[in-house]
């Protein structure tokens, strides 16, 4: 009852203000900057890291040395389209999805560079 007077009269002069461009400036702009943000901060690096992956998983050959995303140390043994069978000890094997690979392993391959330095 007291503030029915206030409440006409900000209803009546809001679209003599601004109309359609405060409406924009307030609730469109805003929404864009966030989703801006958002995709450069959170979705982008995102897809670039799924297509190196699938760029590394597409390059696999026979006797790389891999690790699984559960942290397994293997070497390749078999490739097939879905599935990679992993030697993961002498005349054990494994196999898992090829998804399922994380990286190529550098753990042998910096070792042994290091002895033929050393010899």
């Amino acid at each position: 009852m007291w503030f029915e007077g206030i409440a006409w009269a900000a209803s009546a002069s809001a679209p003599a203000q601004g109309g359609f461009d405060q409406v924009l400036w307030t609730m469109i702009v805003p929404f864009a900057m966030i989703f801006g943000i958002a995709y450069f901060l959170l979705i982008r690096p995102q897809t670039q890291k799924a297509s190196e992956h699938q760029k590394m998983v597409g390059g696999l050959k026979r006797n790389d040395e891999v690790v699984t995303s559960g942290g397994i140390l293997g070497k390749i043994v078999e490739l097939g389209d879905r599935l990679v069978t992993l030697e993961i000890a002498p005349n054990v094997r494994i196999r898992i999805e090829r998804a399922q690979i994380g990286a190529v392993s550098t753990y042998g391959k910096g070792s042994s560079s290091k002895k033929e330095q050393n010899g």
